[in-house]
């Protein structure tokens, strides 16, 4: 579980609403507190349980490098509405989305776009069908396939208990001890139970069967030719770090390594991981235009 180390908006950021032919999706959007945004925007996307607060810590710094940053709630997540329809939740379906909401937000410029975790299965499907021209493709945190080691064991726990037991089982049993045993602070607390039982049931569910049942699609990655990163924490525990970095050897993708970092680089070292990405969008927009 993400779970942001503050909730205050920096300066420059605000909640938005990004209104698209396929819905309206809650936001968080990132401006340059002087100046105008004179590089082209990103869009970052959370992972299974998290939202558009794991990014907090990173989009001010974003921001400043003369671009418009946008972190969203996927479909069914927090504080954009879902669906009943389990389909509208598979990694092809919200990978859709990733494609309407990246046109929407790149009014005809290219976008860079960010993936966390199950976040990273969602956005290679946008990337690989080709409808949408990326300026840049992060996997953060992410994999080349289903998730392994103890996140798959939760993510079959959920599974087996969601659909019997419910969100409060969940989160009384198995969310609220580990956030209290790691001394979050109470008001993170809150926003974690807010967040957890805001979200669409079905597409929980739905979401952790795709991120235990996701095929290898390196191999198609490789041929859209798109500037690829992969980022992650040095001590990761869903995808090893060894399976990460045989993936960006794979995609021939620049590789970072995050010191100290866990599976939420974005949170865990923010400007690390904000000047990687900066360092990285810059690099390709530099590319494209030469």
């Amino acid at each position: 579980m993400s779970t942001p180390r503050f909730l205050t908006l920096p300066p420059g950021v605000r909640p938005a609403s990004i209104d698209t032919a396929v819905g309206s999706f809650a936001a968080l959007e990132a401006l340059p507190v002087s100046g105008v945004p004179e590089r082209w925007p990103a869009l970052l996307v959370p992972g299974l349980t998290g939202s558009k607060e794991d990014f907090i810590a990173v989009l001010q710094t974003l921001a400043q490098s003369g671009r418009r940053v946008i972190a969203i709630d996927m479909r069914g997540q927090f504080e954009t509405a879902g669906s009943d329809d389990p389909e509208a939740y598979t990694c092809a379906a919200l990978g859709n989305d990733v494609d309407v909401l990246a046109q929407t937000i790149g009014e005809g410029e290219p976008v860079h776009l960010v993936g966390h975790s199950f976040g990273g299965l969602v956005t290679r499907e946008a990337v690989i069908d080709g409808r949408t021209k990326f300026a840049s493709y992060t996997l953060m945190s992410s994999g080349p396939a289903a998730i392994v080691g103890p996140r798959e064991r939760f993510g079959r726990t959920m599974l087996a208990e969601l659909p019997e037991l419910g969100m409060e089982h969940l989160w009384h049993n198995r969310m609220e001890p580990e956030a209290l045993a790691a001394g979050v602070p109470d008001e993170i607390v809150a926003f974690l139970r807010k967040r957890l039982f805001s979200n669409s049931p079905t597409g929980m569910a739905a979401m952790t069967r795709q991120v235990l049942t996701a095929p290898d699609r390196c191999d198609e990655l490789t041929q859209v030719g798109v500037a690829t990163l992969v980022l992650y924490g040095e001590h990761d525990d869903g995808w090893p770090p060894r399976m990460q970095a045989e993936m960006a050897r794979r995609l021939d993708a620049d590789c970072v390594v995050v010191p100290g970092s866990v599976h939420s680089p974005a949170v865990e070292a923010p400007e690390t991981t904000a000047a990687a990405l900066t360092r990285f969008w810059n690099a390709a927009e530099a590319r494209l235009l030469s």
